[in-house]
């Protein structure tokens, strides 16, 4: 959509009525979330990139612990990264705390430990995209900036009638010149948190709450009676499937085998099992990979409970068994064996947690 094209989305509505309706009822009926205590940049940062694709509640705790352990930006940029990603341990998309402490330590470094007020500088910052640009600038430092994200797509698709494809970033583009055109310049962080609040308490996915929204009265969807039919999105790509055999291997001296995963890539420099690729080597030849990867022999015993776990782009599937170590000397710098009482001193991901928990509910 051109600018003209915009403007002629927008030609009836009604902008000061619909900010002051959004704002109003958003300052009225916001939810207390402990990243709301202030406008600390530091937080909101900490807190919208906690959120993304991640679900309030489960995000809470993560918070509030990470804000304990971390409480400003020098501290985090200090941290040790295997600590932030035990900080981290369960909440997935381990890149964003990565990500969240390389861009952290570029503010100490090149911002003088304040997080910038610029457009172009927070976009520039590792792991900062145009939502997050949007939403710390608006909620900490009150420059009327977008902050499009699901939510915010999903509520003006409706109000305003966009009848496109959102999972489209040629869409997503559309929605931020709405919100330039629309977003309160007085008050964009009510506005901004108001967008993302409707979309999460009222003009939810299924069955929105249109008798209780605050700007029904502007909303063309409602009007015409076809809310439920937007937004419009493509389905996702079908996810591919990936089987693996894990193996909770003890040596004689009741230590378990573990390695740290790859410095790049899915679950970066988190810890795991020893897992074998089925597509590879089959149940039968496992224990020869094992000794090839590891340098030890091991004799495998009982068959413990498989785990399936879902990514948003693959599905793991993994058969767990116990084995015990009984020769050969470790091989490898990323792999050691270690005491089953500082198993929970490494950050491991969800699957490798539900391993984890077969050895200690034992």
């Amino acid at each position: 959509m051109k600018n003209n094209d915009i403007e002629s989305l927008l030609q009836e509505f009604d902008r000061t009525s619909f900010q002051a309706d959004l704002i109003n009822w958003f300052e009225k009926e916001k939810r207390d979330l402990p990243w709301r205590q202030d406008q600390d940049p530091y937080k909101v940062w900490v807190s919208e990139i906690m959120l993304q694709q991640t679900k309030v509640d489960t995000v809470i705790p993560y918070f509030n612990n990470f804000i304990e352990k971390f409480p400003t930006l020098a501290d985090l940029a200090e941290a040790d990264e295997q600590d932030v990603l035990k900080a981290w341990e369960g909440l997935g998309y381990y890149s964003r705390a990565r990500n969240l402490q390389t861009a952290v330590r570029e503010v100490v470094s090149s911002y003088d430990s304040k997080v910038p007020d610029v457009p172009e500088e927070v976009s520039g910052l590792k792991g900062v995209g145009p939502y997050t640009t949007g939403a710390i600038l608006s909620i900490a430092y009150g420059v009327p900036e977008p902050a499009v994200d699901g939510n915010v797509m999903r509520v003006l698709s409706r109000i305003l009638q966009i009848e496109k494809d959102i999972a489209k970033q040629s869409t997503r583009k559309i929605f931020e010149a709405c919100v330039r055109q629309i977003i309160s310049k007085a008050n964009p962080s009510s506005f901004n948190q108001g967008l993302m609040e409707l979309g999460a308490l009222i003009c939810t996915p299924k069955s929105p709450s249109c008798l209780l929204c605050p700007v029904q009265e502007h909303c063309k969807a409602f009007e015409n009676g076809i809310q439920e039919q937007l937004p419009v999105k493509s389905k996702a790509k079908k996810q591919k499937h990936v089987q693996y055999f894990s193996y909770i291997i003890k040596d004689k001296y009741d230590n378990y085998l573990v390695e740290q995963r790859p410095d790049s890539g899915l679950l970066a420099n988190l810890w795991q099992f020893p897992m074998v690729p089925s597509a590879e080597v089959d149940v039968e030849h496992a224990t020869q990979w094992i000794s090839q990867v590891y340098g030890i022999e091991i004799s495998v015993g009982t068959k413990l409970k498989s785990i399936k776990h879902v990514f948003s782009h693959l599905t793991w599937d993994i058969q767990v068994f116990e084995a015990t170590c009984e020769s050969g000397s470790l091989t490898g710098a990323r792999a050691q064996f270690i005491p089953l009482n500082q198993l929970t001193d490494y950050p491991f991901p969800v699957s490798h947690q539900k391993i984890r928990e077969q050895i200690i509910l034992k």
